[in-house]
């Protein structure tokens, strides 16, 4: 690897990149360690620029509602879970969501997400009779991501269901998307240091290919700050892209930062400038995914600058207790993010979820 390493230099990476060649992994390290941050950014917006115009973004609104705290996955770098039994876990009936799902429509957002835990006293019927009646009551008003893929793996072993026919399930109850959430970093190692009780990543991407395969649309997430190795970050995005090439229906990838306050592993957060640098080496590495999404909830205001290197899209969240009992705020004046954005050189456009909104460029 040395001797490989050594002949590389940003110029011949960026000849690559420029003629669309596929970076490779001795590439991605050699950019990690050695290129610039205005070099990163560079490759990071000719990358984009095969789906996105130069000053083209997208945003949206939207909620994750939270609808249970109780969970046995017991992950070291979790402060919300609550286990059954403990003081203070919830579970949230239909009217409490109801009320988040129009408070979201009031402030001008139209899409929730849905994330809560591995909750053994919750049947599949509690899920499919809530996303049933979510798609009944609002229609197309809103979108919804019904589940992270490890909460849908879970499901499906607790109902005694395989992936393909727990797709199914969910897909006759109105549910159309099924988000990546419940990846944080994809290797083995990771998943033994900090989540034993979670599913292998193996299991984690063969359930994922089975809500492709039924139709549904899902997307790929990345947590990073824990105590991954460079190697592990890479492994993680070189699973993601082999699976784009192999499977598809990966709409969207989105990465975002370990809030440690609170939890278990504890720790300091990383410092943005690393979570840039990271965000442009995965845009230039997922030459298959259009969407790159930068992480407000976890950056703020200056997970804007993500623009500048390669991502084109961001959120702009109301909740997710999740994050912020990890210690993430969250800032609703939402006419002051879109004006952090104009001032580095976007047009940013609001974005439906529905999938003729997805779509890149030809």
């Amino acid at each position: 690897m040395e001797a490989v390493t050594a002949e590389l230099s940003f110029d011949s990476i960026a000849a690559n990149v420029g003629s669309g060649v596929r970076v490779t992994n001795d590439e991605a390290r050699w950019l990690w360690r050695h290129a610039s941050d205005d070099e990163l950014k560079q490759l990071a917006m000719r990358v984009r620029g095969r789906y996105w115009g130069a000053h083209e973004c997208t945003y949206l609104i939207m909620r994750i509602i939270n609808y249970t705290n109780v969970c046995v996955a017991q992950c070291d770098y979790c402060a919300f879970y609550r286990l059954p039994g403990q003081e203070g876990g919830y579970v949230l009936p239909q009217a409490d969501v109801f009320v988040k799902l129009d408070e979201l429509l009031a402030l001008g957002g139209d899409l929730a997400g849905f994330n809560g835990g591995f909750n053994p006293h919750l049947p599949l019927s509690y899920y499919c009779d809530l996303f049933r009646a979510i798609r009944e009551r609002y229609g197309d008003r809103l979108e919804f991501y019904a589940l992270t893929i490890a909460e849908f793996m879970y499901l499906a072993d607790h109902a005694g269901l395989s992936f393909p026919e727990a797709a199914e399930e969910f897909k006759r109850a109105g549910v159309r998307w099924i988000t990546g959430g419940g990846s944080e970093i994809l290797t083995e190692d990771f998943r033994k240091r900090h989540s034993k009780f979670k599913y292998t990543v193996a299991q984690y991407f063969e359930a994922q290919r089975a809500i492709v395969e039924a139709g549904l649309k899902t997307t790929a997430t990345m947590v990073i700050g824990f105590d991954e190795t460079f190697e592990e970050r890479l492994e993680h995005l070189e699973r993601t892209r082999n699976f784009q090439d192999e499977v598809g229906g990966l709409a969207s990838f989105l990465c975002w930062t370990f809030k440690p306050y609170f939890t278990q592993i504890g720790g300091i957060e990383i410092s943005t400038g690393e979570y840039l640098r990271h965000l442009a080496l995965s845009r230039i590495y997922l030459d298959n995914v259009a969407h790159i999404r930068t992480s407000v909830l976890t950056q703020n205001e200056r997970a804007l600058e993500g623009l500048a290197y390669g991502a084109d899209d961001f959120d702009l969240p109301i909740e997710d207790e999740v994050t912020q009992k990890a210690g993430a705020t969250i800032n609703l004046n939402f006419e002051r993010m879109l004006a952090v954005a104009r001032g580095l050189g976007f047009g940013p456009t609001y974005r439906h979820v529905p999938p003729s909104a997805l779509a890149g460029k030809a």
